[in-house]
């Protein structure tokens, strides 16, 4: 390893007090525009008709009669002791929420950025190696097409075609009922394998082919090009030119020494593409009917569920910040001229 452990360490104390304020700031704009925006939790969960007087005891109950301020305060107290406040729709802790939720969109990440990085990256290499063939061209037009796509509608088409050609291949939903392992971790597929369940280690890829599918194409257009540019441009450098004047073999030259230089840029792509993901793929799991962060953030903003819309933002903005660090910490294995 390439990395000082007193440097990382320096870095990463430095990337964590750089972190903290910046969450903050972004909690606060969440929480003072919530209160801004026109309406209110109680008439968005009960209906507009509620009674003043019920509405006035919820208030109370919930804290909303508080000055805006104070209800700040008390919001960052809580933080500090790890407490995310509880759900008004739901009546449960919000970490336990977001606990229930995050496995899903966690397992279906994994998975995405497993095809769209294979995918990527091979016909990214395949299309540098071939430059000007008729191969480099149709892989250049099979990356702008799908970067192009909109998700919802190829989630469509592809459930559209395993309706038609009857697959086993379910097209919406997590798992099958009664299907579920024992929950050790949340991540259905590393459960079932923990656990020996072949059933339901079956049925829960089953149903990650076509949403995962869906992302991982989509995404792989993006780190296809980046790819292609990048070896490019590695391939045509001085000490790729010196390799294959010492008669050192193709496929060591093009995969130990251009593919490795320029795969940095496309790690840095990908951990901002995987952080992007975690953060919830709303459209996919709409569209897959996927019970992932999105769809829960997207529930809780439609009835203005305060406490789960601000600790969710938190959590999320928490995770893109350690999946960025990790990102860095990669970079500087890869390549050793990276210091911290």
């Amino acid at each position: 390893m390439h990395i000082g452990m007193a440097s990382l360490k320096a870095y990463v104390i430095t990337r964590a007090l750089l972190t903290i304020p910046m969450v903050l700031i972004l909690l606060t704009v969440i929480f003072f525009l919530l209160r801004i925006l026109p309406g209110d939790p109680i008439r968005a969960m009960y209906g507009p008709k509620i009674p003043e007087d019920v509405a006035r005891e919820i208030m109370h109950a919930w804290g909303l009669d508080k000055p805006w301020h104070l209800q700040y305060v008390d919001y960052l107290l809580g933080l500090l002791h790890g407490d995310l406040g509880i759900s008004y729709r739901t009546k449960r802790p919000v970490w336990d929420e977001i606990m229930t939720y995050f496995p899903a969109t966690l397992e279906l990440s994994i998975f995405s950025m497993a095809i769209a990085v294979l995918f990527g990256t091979l016909f990214g290499m395949l299309s540098a190696y071939r430059r000007g063939s008729k191969l480099d061209a149709a892989v250049r037009l099979l990356a702008i097409s799908i970067y192009a796509v909109p998700i919802f509608w190829l989630g469509l088409m592809l459930q559209l075609a395993a309706l038609m050609s009857n697959t086993p291949i379910p097209i919406s939903s997590r798992i099958s009922p009664l299907r579920e392992p024992a929950r050790i971790t949340g991540l259905y597929v590393l459960d079932s394998i923990l656990t020996g369940d072949v059933g339901a280690l079956v049925d829960s890829l089953s149903h990650l082919a076509l949403p995962s599918l869906t992302l991982g194409l989509v995404l792989s257009g993006a780190i296809l090009r980046l790819t292609r540019s990048n070896m490019l441009e590695t391939l045509a450098a001085d000490y790729v030119l010196a390799a294959r004047a010492r008669g050192i073999r193709e496929f060591r030259v093009v995969f130990m020494y251009a593919f490795r230089n320029a795969i940095i840029p496309v790690v840095t792509m990908a951990g901002m593409l995987f952080a992007l993901l975690m953060a919830g793929a709303v459209l996919t799991e709409n569209t897959f009917n996927w019970p992932g962060i999105g769809t829960y953030l997207v529930t809780c903003i439609a009835n203005r569920d305060y406490p789960a819309i601000q600790g969710t933002v938190t959590f999320i903005a928490v995770l893109v910040a350690l999946v960025n660090l990790i990102t860095d910490i990669v970079n500087a294995v890869l390549d050793p001229r990276i210091r911290y």
